[in-house]
């Protein structure tokens, strides 16, 4: 057996392709802020149609946001983003209590 450097290698190498779904159901209870936050973040998910996860955001008694991607990354950032955006809908109109 010899040992050295070779000059042509072809590898082979089997792809297995994995389909991997994610989903989220986040359900917020702002109570009479439920509507106003709910407008707030429904209009950013209205201007935003090349986001690769499909949201869905409802409101009745509280608000329910539905997350589903086949994507790992964009499926955090959006619920991220939702995250966030309900936290400083609500912050605003804390801050903006009128007596």
């Amino acid at each position: 057996m010899e040992y050295g450097v070779v000059k042509n290698v072809v590898s082979r190498l089997q792809v297995m392709h994995m389909t991997l779904s994610f989903s989220a159901k986040i359900e917020v209870d702002a109570r009479e802020k439920s509507k106003a936050i709910f407008d707030s973040i429904n209009t950013d998910n209205k201007f935003y149609p090349e986001n690769p996860t499909k949201t869905e955001i409802y409101c009745n008694d509280k608000i329910t946001i539905l997350i589903r991607s086949d994507q790992l990354a964009p499926f955090r950032a959006n619920l991220n983003s939702c995250i966030r955006l309900v936290q400083a809908s609500h912050d605003s109109i804390e801050s903006v209590k009128i007596l």
